[in-house]
């Protein structure tokens, strides 16, 4: 059976990859066609002016690209996905799927919102974060009614920690925060996608010393997605994944840990979108506490980077260092715990 998942996981990889690079030269001139370009923000860096117009909600390549290659898996390795699977991971599968798709939806409206009612600033808070309960919610129901909803957590040394009724709104909550995290992140040309690479191939390395092939799957289709739509989002980006892409990427780096019963993974596999995003948080509790005063030159601390005269690109690989170190040291607490 070993061969047989090693198939599944190279034609996930080989199907994602292709549907998503070769679905660019469709999807963007289609974009411009439509006149879905990116609108800078006036609060944004003044040197990403030159993007305006770039074409955005190219993450629908990477959504088509990995939805086409996951039911090409299944259908093609069927007989034998039954019997390495089984139906609870395979709905395991589907509920990750469901997050992804759900925190993309989200994103996709608010993308619409911005290029087609020119609205900049998209979805209002409170609405993308009603529809963000709605789908984090039904997620961890879908967990809960099969059986997948643990309280307990796995440290090193120390072994199974039951956390009781306060996991409950620390997961909801930090799903919430996760996706939200992800779709900061997605500020420069190539920078979410390289993260995502990486933080994918870390998951589908845990989740293959775990036996989580449903994971596995997941995690080798959406790896090499990312890949593929650094073809065109590469510094300098042909298309932006948008909040479409984003969202989506959020869901299923979140989702993936939660499958596995280990959603402490994400604070290894998910350290560059944590750190990111948690530069926002202090910069402005500190910003209203001191009364203007800042800690960062800007946030999301990757444009503090920009504004230091780091190019995009090095930017791109600093990140995905951190992220392979966020990797290797969540690869050792898997082996540990």
């Amino acid at each position: 059976m070993g061969m047989i998942v090693s198939w599944m996981l190279v034609a996930a990889a080989i199907g994602a990859f292709a549907v998503t690079a070769l679905s660019g030269c469709f999807v963007i001139p289609a974009l411009h066609k439509l006149h879905f370009g990116q609108t800078i923000r006036e609060s944004g860096p003044t040197w990403h002016n030159k993007k305006q117009g770039t074409p955005t909600m190219g993450g629908l390549c990477f959504i088509f690209g990995i939805l086409v290659a996951c039911g090409l898996v299944y259908a093609g390795f069927y007989r034998y996905a039954q019997d390495l699977l089984g139906i609870v991971q395979v709905r395991a599968a589907l509920l990750a799927l469901f997050l992804a798709f759900g925190s993309g939806f989200i994103g996709f409206l608010d993308d619409y919102i911005k290029v087609v009612k020119h609205r900049n600033l998209g979805l209002l808070a409170w609405q993308k974060l009603i529809m963000q309960f709605i789908v984090t919610g039904g997620f961890l129901v879908g967990l809960h009614m099969q059986g997948l909803l643990t309280t307990i957590i796995m440290l090193p040394f120390i072994g199974a920690v039951d956390l009781g009724w306060v996991y409950y709104p620390i997961a909801f909550f930090g799903i919430i925060f996760l996706v939200n995290a992800v779709n900061l992140t997605d500020g420069l040309d190539g920078l979410c996608s390289c993260v995502t690479f990486v933080s994918m191939l870390g998951y589908l390395l845990a989740a293959s010393m775990l036996s989580f092939y449903h994971v596995a799957v997941l995690a080798a289709a959406t790896a090499a997605a990312a890949a593929g739509f650094l073809v065109w989002n590469f510094y300098p980006a042909k298309v932006f994944m948008g909040d479409t892409g984003s969202m989506f990427l959020g869901g299923m780096v979140t989702a993936l840990a939660f499958i596995m019963g280990r959603p402490e993974l994400v604070f290894f596999f998910g350290i560059v979108y944590i750190w990111d995003a948690m530069t926002v948080v202090i910069q402005r509790v500190y910003f209203k506490l001191t009364h203007g005063k800042r800690i960062f030159r800007m946030t999301p601390i990757h444009h503090a980077f920009e504004m230091r005269g780091w190019k995009e690109v090095k930017i791109d690989f600093f990140f995905s260092l951190i992220a392979i170190i966020g990797v290797v040291l969540g690869l050792m607490y898997v082996y540990m715990a």
